[in-house]
């Protein structure tokens, strides 16, 4: 059977082949694949009933959910673009968001975690259109959470369905093409205003058919998704991937250790992907040993620097396979990852290599190629290379060559074997007396101390040497080390130039929604 192009294909292949597979456990709620397509067909009628055409925006502003899965595949289906939106934005974030990218409609779960999501935007009832300054927003429909007067429920959008039949929602299923837009995703954000990344069907699902095929996730594997679902790591590599595969997603909207160990304990979950953090909490839970965790098989990880300690620790006790894995935005959120047989030095200290059909190469200021060993920035050419960013052909231009090669702005190096190994960000070098410096590599030796949990280095201004490096730790639970003792271990092992000037130990790091550090939070700590 020939493998579907488009997300409503492949929906439809999942459906047909493994129809009473379980798709979404969401708490009570758990849906097969036929009664997955059932529901998100049902919500593609509401849409084309609210008026919705191709190309249209769609927001979605809303933790990890089946609705938030059955909406996400609905508006794949009618041919509009999805634009998820970071559940931690407030109202004027958020607000940029849908402005930048016109969305027609809001699909919100308001209260989430405490937040008036609707108060934030300044939804108004009485106007012309739901949130003023918005004029082409003109509908909102609330997933759950607190009723609006500007909004429309769930409930009372799922009927509006019926007005349209359901051959007219087959059709537009059926009519999406490969090549048309997708999704809409903004990057993180934390160098400057995000720039939304343009991807389509075909390049998403030839991304995580690929990443698939390097994991190892198959259609038997029960897969916990805490990463949230407005991210690539949540959506793509999770949604999508399931979807392809036919493995069921076990959701949780935020990541609490006894939750996360009790779904993993009740639901038999063999798939667990997450940055570092949450595995360092499971293993160090002081009651880890009341769950049966044994049916744990993958982990994937990355976004941040991965000890061998840890990873040796996890395929101790945790998981048979521990792979990390490299991606960016611009490129559907994938572009490397390790292997099954790979060992725990090359999965902590690489990225692994370009999954099949991607290309990489490292080069200098110049743009030659650098020899292996040797840092550069990372460059990417392939089928998963972004569309363009919106509305800013400039930026786009300046991003990806007219050779098809996109720019990372991280700087790595790549080992024989093809490996690859991230130092650094270029825009998180610091030059120390002359010397670059990439935080990286340093917190990889900092992360070797027994006493470390985890490590973040940032660069700060010095009247002698211009920058110096300042480290920031947490520690393990019942582990103890002076700031002077780590300075002098990072000594015994790096340059002197490299070496942190000061260690500040915290009891936790600032974190953006996708786990990943928050250094300019934390240069304000």
């Amino acid at each position: 059977m020939r493998d579907p192009l488009t997300i409503p294909g492949a929906l439809d292949l999942a459906a047909t082949t493994r129809p009473r597979t379980e798709a979404v456990v969401d708490d009570e709620v758990r849906l097969t694949y036929a009664q997955l397509r059932h529901e998100a067909l049902a919500a593609t009628r509401s849409l084309l009933a609210l008026g919705v055409r191709r190309g249209d925006r769609i927001a979605l502003w809303a933790p990890n959910s089946h609705r938030w899965v059955v909406a996400a595949l609905a508006v794949a289906g009618a041919g509009a673009i999805l634009v998820p939106v970071n559940t931690r934005y407030k109202g004027d974030e958020a607000r940029w968001v849908l402005e930048k990218s016109r969305a027609r409609l809001l699909l919100v779960e308001n209260g989430f975690l405490g937040n008036d999501y609707l108060a934030m935007l300044g939804t108004d009832a009485t106007g012309e259109t739901p949130v003023p300054g918005l004029p082409d927003l003109v509908d909102v429909v609330t997933l759950g959470g607190p009723a609006a007067s500007a909004a429309r429920p769930w409930v009372a959008f799922v009927e509006l369905g019926s007005r349209v039949p359901e051959d007219e929602a087959v059709a537009r299923w059926a009519s999406v093409r490969p090549d048309d837009v997708s999704d809409l995703l903004f990057t993180s954000g934390t160098t400057g205003r995000p720039k939304g990344v343009l991807t389509s069907h075909q390049q998403n699902l030839s991304t995580y058919r690929a990443w698939c095929g390097r994991t190892g996730v198959t259609g038997d594997d029960r897969y916990l998704i805490i990463n949230p679902l407005f991210h690539c790591f949540g959506y793509k590599a999770g949604v999508l991937a399931c979807l392809l595969q036919g493995a069921t997603m076990v959701l949780q909207a935020v990541f609490d250790v006894t939750k996360a160990m009790t779904a993993i304990e009740a639901e038999r979950v063999t798939v667990l992907p997450g940055p570092p953090t949450i595995y360092t909490s499971i293993l160090d839970a002081p009651d880890r040993t009341r769950y049966d965790l044994s049916s744990l098989r993958l982990a994937v990880t990355g976004s941040a620097v991965v000890p061998i300690a840890l990873v040796q620790r996890m395929r101790a006790e945790l998981f048979p396979v521990v792979l990390t894995a490299y991606g960016l935005t611009e490129c559907c959120g994938t572009v490397t990852a390790c292997a099954v047989a790979d060992d725990d030095e090359t999965v902590a200290l690489t990225a692994g290599r370009p999954i099949d059909g991607v290309e990489l190469a490292v080069v200098d200021g110049e743009g030659r190629t650098v020899p292996v060993g040797q840092d550069g920035e990372v460059l990417v050419r392939g089928y998963n290379v972004m569309l363009g960013y919106l509305d800013d052909p400039r930026a786009s231009a300046e991003t990806v060559d007219p050779d098809g090669w996109l720019a990372t702005g991280d700087v790595g190096r790549v080992d024989e074997r093809g490996n690859l190994t991230i130092t650094g960000r270029s825009k998180d070098m610091f030059t120390v007396g002359g010397f670059n410096v990439y935080p990286a590599e340093i917190e990889q030796v900092l992360s070797r101390h027994d006493a470390v949990a985890e490590a973040a280095v940032v660069g700060v201004p010095d009247d002698r040497l211009g920058e110096v490096g300042r480290a920031y730790v947490t520690l393990r639970p019942g582990a103890d080390a002076a700031a002077a003792e780590l300075i002098g271990f990072c000594r015994d092992r790096l340059a002197n130039f490299k070496v942190p000037r000061e260690v500040v130990v915290l009891q936790e790091f600032p974190r953006n929604a996708s786990g990943k550090v928050h250094k300019a939070g934390l240069q304000s700590t």
